[in-house]
């Protein structure tokens, strides 16, 4: 029989175990990290946590995360507003910004379409991606969905929708691996992929 903890550091452990990634020892690790460091770190992190559902939203217009009316590359006069690129996630914005070689602007899908999962164009920020294009002044549109079957099927729908706008649209190339993640991919990798685009 396995050694009963104490219902509220189980409770712990499960709770950690439900973020993204973190296994059950993992999440076993961390809830031991934590009671080891004692009262005052553990009251740091739930400030932390708190403060930052409280005060953290997505933007309006992009849907990366702010805690201002928009995001700081929304509000950036330095970027070029006529590149727009759509990225499935915000850790995928992360991604493309240390690469340092990307100044347009963003949009957040939210996902990707996966009939699987019963996520449809509609449970996706489809609609607004649309409203903005044809709003003018965005020339191009670079969809940077991850390389995978649910990404392609995305960017290939996009596509679809976009081309009647009369904009640009094209797909990042060379270096992207087929199944890989844009939120993983490494600086180098990004910047080829982005320069040697492909149009859809």
């Amino acid at each position: 029989m396995a050694y009963p903890y104490p219902q509220p550091l189980q409770e712990l452990i499960q709770a950690f175990s439900r973020l993204p990634g973190v296994g059950a020892k993992a999440a076993q690790r961390l809830a031991f990290h934590l009671l080891a460091e004692g009262r005052e770190d553990a009251r740091r992190l739930a400030d932390a946590l708190l403060t930052a559902v409280e005060a953290v939203h997505p933007c309006p217009v992009c849907g990366n995360y702010t805690d201002a009316a928009r995001c700081a590359i929304c509000e950036d006069p330095q970027r070029d507003r006529s590149l727009l690129c759509v990225v499935s996630g915000v850790a995928d914005i992360l991604s493309m910004e240390r690469s340092g070689r990307y100044h347009g602007l963003y949009h957040v899908l939210g996902g990707v379409i996966s009939p699987m999962d019963g996520i449809g164009p509609e449970q996706l920020r489809v609609a607004d991606l649309l409203q903005r294009v044809r709003s003018g002044g965005i020339r191009e549109v670079i969809l940077a969905t991850d390389p995978t079957m649910e990404g392609e099927t995305t960017a290939l729908y996009l596509a679809k929708k976009l081309k009647p706008l009369g904009v640009a649209v094209s797909r990042p190339a060379h270096g992207m691996p087929v199944g890989g993640s844009l939120a993983y991919t490494d600086e180098a990798t990004l910047e080829q992929a982005f320069r040697n685009r492909r149009p859809l």
